[in-house]
């Protein structure tokens, strides 16, 4: 069947009713069956059930012949059709049905039945198979005769004994059957069964073939294979493992479309040309493989139809269904009108009015004998598929009742009427317009249109009257009237002026207009051609009771235009307009650049925006940094920047430094919107032009000199590379020692040395650097280096009792450059006669004090007394001890 094969069908009998009747439509159809070869007892029972009112009867055919509905062995149930004992080589073949009503027949899908068997296997056994330890092998299943298709599974030494998986080695072709292993194992050697299952409807059937043996041998060697889509890579190779890559016409296949474990690969999508390769050392590149996937039909859209079409008009209603195109193998379109129209050439649908493009069918001209039921039928060897639709063509005596012409048409003087006639008929009527027995024909103020219009233009007074339409088609005639009313037109008494104010201020644009009494009388306004809102109470707009005045409150920028006045009655409308202008701030300016970047300055380049309608008088640089989050205004060269400046340079900036900006105009009546920001920049870099501060230092463990600063903060850097140098000598000494510290986070340094005296004044100062070159030092401040203790002890100890639980000490002081740093105190040692000294109690006085009270001491109790200097380093040596009783208590 090819595309030129026209199918239609004359559907006599009774006339479908529009309205009332709709031909059929399949609520269920036949689907095909396989039946059991042999099988005599049973029944097949092949489905058809339609919707369609008056409701439809069946009929049924088989290879294109009708089905001998009386032969016993045939029974229609409702739609369903019971073959009872089917038999093969009488039974077999492809079944339609036809749902049948007044309004036409269709046609069902093609239902097979077919005859399904599955041989036994050959009794004689199969030879031995031997395969290599590592490599791969296969076993085959020659199945026996059988229809339809087989599932496949093999088992192993017994049943029911089923292979498994096992990681991907095992695989099993469901379309030879045949039996795939990769990498055959020692333990693989045994008896191996091919068990083939055939699924019929009624019925399944199996059976399994004689033992496939199979050896696998330790000592052979490897294969080196490339199947079609199981690759085996040598298992005694001493190369690390290949990695498998499948392409699909020279490009890599996504890990979507197939996996694969071990060596096995498989597809999960179309195909069309794939290699594989295997790496890392050597890739190799197997043979092609040529995979061609067949599909299935489908309708991507149905038939468009019902249609109630008009008969005896120039249009083309289309039968619409767009097929999948690419779908292989080749595919072929028909066309029915029921039955095929070769069979039926008396019918008013000849070939002359029938044009067909594709999935296209196209009825030229159309006739009350086209109604029917119509089916586009798509097939290829997979199968047909089938769309159905109904095509009513209806006719129809003229009738207004459902639209006549207006009974009252208002229209004012000087103005334009439409007045439209549009009946019900089919076909098309002819139409035609009287104003009392007077015909109307076109003239300079009257028109009558094809469709039904009349229009009547400038109209007077005496224009006022009856208007009938008349419509009449070959099946009757009828007509409507309805009645003209000239009325006084609508005129613009009071137009609003144009008006001019400043932003926030309040103006009422005024409108009147005279009307016909008669009528209603509404105003709108516009603003730019947008209807503006009059209701809301909160708005910007009021309009006043008994006028059509507009009140503008607190005026703003974007109020500013035209706006219309429109008064309006049923039959006409006047408008008038007026421009409103309003004055403001100006608005951003646009086009923000930055130019000629230097270290502390830029240049700023800008187009100017709206004055809204008043001269800019000035320009603002704004600008912001990492340190200032907030918008600030920016130093420039000029301080002042007139209002005719496009350009600017902006002065007093940070080295290495981020910068946006921003710029301000204005005028008499304020500042505007801010122009939108530049892009960051960042300045260029150059040597610091400040030294650190907080500058000094001391202390620490012996022979040490400590030195602390204020790290610097990232304004005051000026560039990268950054760090500190560090210049101290010993006061009074001609020579400076130099030190870099190149982390910008640190604040101290430690000098060891040595050969450094103990509490030594040193002279140190300090400057920062970075890639662009070296800021000024510091101020000279004076640092010691680490104390030591004293190495001298006081001397002249006394220790006098003052009562029986205090004594006072006192001693000479010792020299000051005896001490090795700033002296803090001296510490006292007292222990009990009969003590050791490592138990002594100590007390510690603070400064330069000689003397000291020592409290909570045992009554008439000899004690061991020694006296110290210390400073932060620690206690000097002891001095020589003396001794004191504290005396007796009182009774």
């Amino acid at each position: 069947m090819g595309d030129s094969d026209w199918l239609c069908v004359f559907t006599g009998g009774d006339v479908c009713i529009t309205g009332h009747d709709s031909g059929p439509v399949f609520e269920e159809q036949p689907s095909s069956v396989v039946y059991p070869e042999g099988l005599s007892e049973g029944k097949v029972t092949l489905n058809c059930q339609a919707r369609a009112s008056p409701a439809a009867t069946y009929s049924w055919r088989v290879n294109g012949t009708d089905v001998p509905v009386g032969d016993p062995r045939y029974t229609l149930v409702a739609g369903n059709l019971v073959i009872s004992g089917p038999q093969f080589g009488r039974d077999g073949g492809s079944y339609q049905c036809l749902a049948i009503n007044r309004c036409g027949t269709i046609l069902s899908r093609a239902a097979n039945l077919k005859f399904g068997y599955l041989n036994d296997f050959p009794g004689e056994g199969r030879s031995p198979q031997t395969a290599y330890e590592g490599a791969g092998a296969f076993l085959a299943c020659q199945p026996p005769a059988h229809y339809p298709v087989l599932s496949y599974r093999w088992f192993v030494s017994e049943f029911p004994s089923f292979m498994k998986p096992d990681g991907g080695r095992w695989f099993v072709s469901q379309v030879t059957g045949n039996l795939y292993l990769a990498k055959a194992e020692p333990n693989d050697t045994a008896s191996y069964f091919c068990f083939t299952t055939i699924n019929m409807d009624i019925s399944t059937k199996s059976t399994f073939s004689k033992a496939n043996q199979l050896t696998v041998q330790p000592d052979g060697t490897g294969l080196s294979s490339a199947p079609a889509i199981t690759v085996v890579p040598d298992p005694f190779s001493c190369k690390p493992r290949p990695s498998i890559r499948w392409l699909r016409n020279g490009q890599p296949l996504s890990t979507q479309v197939y996996t694969h474990t071990h060596a096995d690969t498989h597809i999960h999508t179309h195909i069309h040309t794939y290699i594989h390769t295997y790496n890392p050392l050597s890739p190799i590149i197997s043979p092609f493989l040529y995979l061609s996937i067949h599909r299935s039909l489908y309708l991507s859209n149905h038939l468009s139809l019902p249609l109630s079409l008009n008969p005896f008009l120039s249009i083309s209603p289309i039968i619409s269904p767009s097929l999948y195109r690419s779908i292989h193998p080749s595919l072929y379109l028909s066309h029915y009108l029921s039955l095929p129209l070769s069979l039926n050439p008396s019918l008013a649908l000849s070939q002359d009015r029938v044009e067909v493009n594709g999935g296209r069918l196209k009825v030229i001209n159309l006739a009350l004998e086209d109604s029917g039921m119509y089916q586009c039928v798509a097939e290829n060897k997979h199968g047909t598929i089938y769309s159905n639709a109904e095509l009513r063509v209806q006719v129809q005596v003229p009738d207004f009742r459902s639209n006549p012409v207006r009974r009252l048409v208002p229209a004012a003087r000087g103005g334009q009427v439409m007045m439209e006639c549009r009946p019900r008929a089919a076909p098309k009527p002819t139409l035609f317009w009287s104003r009392g027995t007077e015909l109307l024909t076109n003239s300079s103020r009257v028109t009558v249109t094809p469709d039904g219009m009349l229009r009547i233009h400038n109209i007077s007074r005496a224009d006022e009257g009856k208007y009938t339409c008349f419509a009449e088609n070959y099946l009757g005639k009828a007509n409507s009237t309805g009645h003209l009313s000239v009325r006084d037109a609508t005129k613009i008494t009071l137009a609003p002026s144009n008006a001019d104010i400043n932003q926030g201020e309040n103006v009422t644009l005024q409108c009147h207009a005279s009307h016909d009494p008669t009528m209603d009388l509404t105003f709108t306004w516009a603003l730019n051609g947008a209807l503006l809102d009059l209701e809301d109470p909160g708005g910007p707009y009021h309009r006043k009771e008994t006028v059509g005045d507009l009140l503008i409150v607190s005026g703003h920028l974007s109020q500013a235009g035209i706006y219309s006045c429109t008064a309006q009655t049923v039959v006409d409308s006047a408008s008038a307009s007026a421009k409103l202008v309003v004055r403001g701030p100006p608005g951003p300016p646009g086009g923000l650049v930055v130019k000629n970047v230097a270290a502390t300055s830029v240049e700023l380049r800008w187009s100017r925006g709206y004055d809204n309608h008043s001269p800019i008088g000035k320009y603002v640089i704004m600008g912001h940094s990492p340190l200032s989050p907030g918008w600030k205004r920016m130093r420039t060269d000029p301080s002042n920047i007139e209002g005719n400046a496009e350009s600017i340079r902006v002065v007093g900036l940070l080295p290495w430094m981020d910068y946006e900006f921003q710029v301000i105009a204005s005028n008499i009546l304020g500042s505007g919107e801010p122009s939108m920001s530049s892009h960051t920049i960042r300045t260029q870099q150059a040597a610091p032009t400040v030294a650190p501060s907080g500058l000094g230092g001391g202390g620490g463990d012996r022979n040490e000199l400590i030195i602390t600063w204020t790290p610097m903060a990232r304004e005051y850097q000026n560039g990268d590379g950054f760090g500190y140098i560090l210049a101290f000598r010993k006061q009074n000494s001609p020579t400076w020692v130099v030190e870099r510290v190149s982390n910008v986070e640190s604040s101290r340094y430690v000098y060891s040395n040595q050969s450094l005296s103990p509490y030594c004044l040193f002279e140190v100062k300090i400057k920062a650097y970075n890639r662009k070159g070296e800021g000024p030092f510091s101020q000279i401040a004076v640092v010691h280096s680490a104390e030591e203790e004293p190495t001298v002890a006081p001397s002249r100890i006394n220790a006098t009792a003052l009562t029986a639980f205090e004594m006072q000490v006192s001693w000479d002081p010792i020299q000051h450059l005896s001490t090795n740093g700033i002296l803090q105190g001296y510490e006292i040692r007292y222990w009990r006669q009969h003590e050791r000294e490592a138990s002594a109690d100590r007390v510690r006085t603070a400064g330069l004090e000689t003397t000291a009270r020592v409290v909570g001491l045992r009554p008439s109790t000899r004690y061991h007394v020694t006296v110290m200097a210390y400073n932060s380093a620690g206690t000097g040596p002891a001095s020589p001890r003396t001794t004191v009783t504290t005396r007796r208590p009182r009774m």
